[in-house]
């Protein structure tokens, strides 16, 4: 069995390869910022796991976190890949092995960029599933 939030985030990685004017936009979506990556590409950040449990299962609430890094003079182009991140994940995920998600909604945006630094775009889930 695998933890909750590896399960779902291989199940959100998933929905996101799948997503085809997502995948034209970007250059892959990996565990962390890789060494050299080109620009704009899709990294997870570390989420949250929180007990969820009831008094006969257990469960986790899970925050999800992307993060799409991008370099350029405007935030244009980041506006677009996160808006196609948020169009991948509109209708849910699939279930993933040894868990139901009972839901998975959008928590939150928000875009930074230090003054010497690419741009970093937030997309923010949040999951909630029983183990089965």
């Amino acid at each position: 069995m695998s933890s909750a939030l590896q399960a779902v985030q291989q199940s959100l990685v998933a929905s996101l390869e799948n997503h085809q004017p997502l995948v034209a936009e970007i250059s892959g979506v990996f565990d962390g910022p890789p060494p050299r990556a080109v620009f704009p590409y899709i990294a997870l950040t570390t989420g949250a796991s929180l007990d969820w449990s009831h008094k006969t299962g257990v469960g986790r609430a899970l925050t999800l976190g992307l993060t799409v890094h991008d370099t350029g003079s405007s935030a244009a182009r980041l506006h677009r890949v996160m808006a196609l991140v948020e169009e991948a994940l509109a209708d849910g995920i699939e279930e993933p092995q040894d868990w139901t998600i009972v839901t998975f909604r959008f928590r939150r945006t928000r875009i930074v960029r230090s003054a010497t630094g690419p741009w970093f775009g937030i997309v923010e889930y949040r999951a909630r599933c029983l183990q089965s």
